[in-house]
């Protein structure tokens, strides 16, 4: 979810993104989509989740952020200083919407709101947040997933996901975690090291070298392994960037990774 992106950008929005792409989406596979709540008013970003939810049968998640950078937030009239209180209120207010409530809610200046089509089954919240109390104790307390940043190490992952489990346990909730990772898979193995290290030589979306995974599908599933004795039960792929070509056969070397995977985890 990106706002504002500027004359040199290129961002295509994803709502009308997914809408299209559920078009095609098989009803056994989940599908959703990410919003940097605190840009969003909450009733809009409901209606559109309502909307999308009823137009399938596929388990609908919703993925929260609470965005970064000043210029998006100014772009969208914004003010940055309260984005994660900003975003538990979104959530709240949402979650009333999806329940059938008229809502008025000062954070966002909601008077007397309802929606409909609201989803037609439970949608799943993913909450993304960092390892700080605060964020942990709302994605324990708030939501169904603990999504976590794709920059994290698997030092603080491992101390983290402590603290969230504790977490959860305060609140009654169920723990589970969510890691994302930026990830390319090839054929060749020395193809995929040569192409990994020149992206990341580059400086990659800013990311640590060390939280991203590339090779051939053997090397790939030995970097991934570990992060299930961390206490990571799903692990979100998002593909490198690399030629179109290379990144639809990077997502289909995914199923062995992952078939690789759930034999490794027994």
């Amino acid at each position: 979810d990106h706002h504002a992106v500027g004359p040199s950008g290129n961002y295509v929005q994803n709502v009308p993104m997914i809408g299209r792409i559920m078009a095609d989406w098989p009803s056994d596979k989940p599908i959703g989509l990410l919003l940097l709540l605190p840009l969003w008013s909450p009733v809009l970003a409901a209606e559109q989740i309502g909307t999308l939810a009823s137009m399938t049968q596929a388990r609908f998640i919703v993925q929260t952020g609470i965005g970064w950078g000043d210029g998006s937030f100014a772009a969208m009239g914004v003010p940055s200083e309260r984005k994660g209180a900003r975003t538990e209120a979104a959530i709240e207010v949402m979650k009333r919407l999806f329940a059938g409530e008229t809502v008025t809610d000062e954070e966002f200046g909601v008077r007397d709101a309802s929606i409909n089509p609201r989803p037609p089954r439970p949608v799943e919240w993913w909450i993304g947040s960092g390892s700080g109390d605060r964020p942990l104790d709302r994605a324990a307390r708030v939501g169904d997933v603990w999504y976590v940043s794709p920059r994290m190490s698997h030092a603080e992952l491992a101390s983290s996901v402590v603290r969230y489990r504790q977490r959860c346990a305060d609140h009654g909730t169920t723990p589970r975690v969510a890691l994302r990772r930026d990830v390319f898979v090839a054929d060749d193995d020395a193809e995929a090291l040569a192409l990994g290290q020149r992206l990341t030589a580059a400086g990659y979306r800013g990311l640590p070298a060390d939280v991203l995974e590339y090779g051939g599908v053997e090397r790939v599933v030995e970097m991934l392994a570990p992060l299930a004795e961390l206490g990571v039960d799903d692990i979100v792929a998002r593909t490198m960037d690399v030629p179109p070509s290379q990144a639809v056969r990077s997502i289909e070397l995914l199923g062995r990774v992952r078939e690789q995977l759930a034999q490794v985890r027994g």
